[in-house]
Protein backbone atom coordinates (compact mmCIF):
# COMPACT_ATOMS: atom_id res chain seq x y z
CA UNK A 1 0.00 0.00 0.00
CA UNK A 2 1.62 3.56 -0.93
CA UNK A 3 1.11 6.19 2.11
CA UNK A 4 0.21 9.37 0.52
CA UNK A 5 2.32 12.04 1.54
CA UNK A 6 1.66 15.95 1.24
CA UNK A 7 4.79 17.28 -0.76
CA UNK A 8 5.18 20.35 -2.72
CA UNK A 9 5.34 19.93 -6.28
CA UNK A 10 8.06 19.10 -8.84
CA UNK A 11 6.24 20.75 -11.47
CA UNK A 12 6.00 24.11 -9.68
CA UNK A 13 4.97 27.32 -10.64
CA UNK A 14 5.69 29.31 -7.78
CA UNK A 15 7.15 27.37 -4.60
CA UNK A 16 4.86 24.19 -5.76
CA UNK A 17 2.43 24.32 -2.28
CA UNK A 18 -0.61 24.49 -5.08
CA UNK A 19 0.30 21.82 -7.12
CA UNK A 20 1.32 19.18 -3.85
CA UNK A 21 -2.15 19.64 -2.76
CA UNK A 22 -3.30 19.17 -5.89
CA UNK A 23 -1.29 16.07 -6.16
CA UNK A 24 -2.18 14.65 -2.77
CA UNK A 25 -6.07 15.11 -3.30
CA UNK A 26 -5.99 13.89 -6.56
CA UNK A 27 -6.98 17.17 -8.52
CA UNK A 28 -5.65 19.34 -11.41
CA UNK A 29 -3.17 21.55 -10.15
CA UNK A 30 -4.55 24.51 -12.43
CA UNK A 31 -8.13 24.60 -10.31
CA UNK A 32 -6.12 24.38 -6.93
CA UNK A 33 -4.03 27.60 -7.97
CA UNK A 34 -7.12 29.13 -9.40
CA UNK A 35 -8.90 28.74 -6.48
CA UNK A 36 -5.88 29.95 -4.60
CA UNK A 37 -5.69 33.17 -6.49
CA UNK A 38 -9.15 34.47 -5.94
CA UNK A 39 -8.92 33.29 -2.34
CA UNK A 40 -5.74 35.55 -2.23
CA UNK A 41 -7.36 38.33 -4.44
CA UNK A 42 -10.67 38.42 -1.92
CA UNK A 43 -9.53 38.04 1.12
CA UNK A 44 -6.18 39.81 1.20
CA UNK A 45 -2.59 39.19 1.59
CA UNK A 46 -2.77 37.94 5.64
CA UNK A 47 -5.27 34.96 5.85
CA UNK A 48 -3.77 32.35 2.76
CA UNK A 49 -0.10 34.87 2.05
CA UNK A 50 0.56 33.70 5.46
CA UNK A 51 -0.53 30.17 5.05
CA UNK A 52 1.34 29.70 1.72
CA UNK A 53 4.74 30.94 2.64
CA UNK A 54 4.21 29.07 5.89
CA UNK A 55 3.24 26.11 4.19
CA UNK A 56 6.26 25.94 1.32
CA UNK A 57 8.81 26.31 4.93
CA UNK A 58 6.99 23.11 6.35
CA UNK A 59 6.30 20.77 3.25
CA UNK A 60 9.15 19.05 2.24
CA UNK A 61 10.52 18.81 -1.49
CA UNK A 62 8.85 15.75 -3.59
CA UNK A 63 11.25 12.92 -3.81
CA UNK A 64 11.46 11.77 -7.44
CA UNK A 65 11.98 8.23 -6.47
CA UNK A 66 8.54 8.22 -4.05
CA UNK A 67 5.75 8.03 -7.41
CA UNK A 68 6.99 5.03 -9.18
CA UNK A 69 10.13 3.08 -8.67
CA UNK A 70 10.24 1.86 -12.24
CA UNK A 71 10.52 4.92 -13.76
CA UNK A 72 14.20 6.96 -14.24
CA UNK A 73 13.71 10.51 -15.45
CA UNK A 74 10.96 10.11 -17.94
CA UNK A 75 11.86 6.32 -18.75
CA UNK A 76 11.44 2.98 -18.03
CA UNK A 77 14.30 1.42 -16.06
CA UNK A 78 15.51 -2.13 -17.83
CA UNK A 79 15.23 -4.99 -15.50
Amino acid sequence: MLKKKLTKSQDKVFLGVFGGIANYFGIDPTIVRVIGILLFVFTGFFPLGVFYLLAALVMPEANKNDHDSNIVDGEFKEH
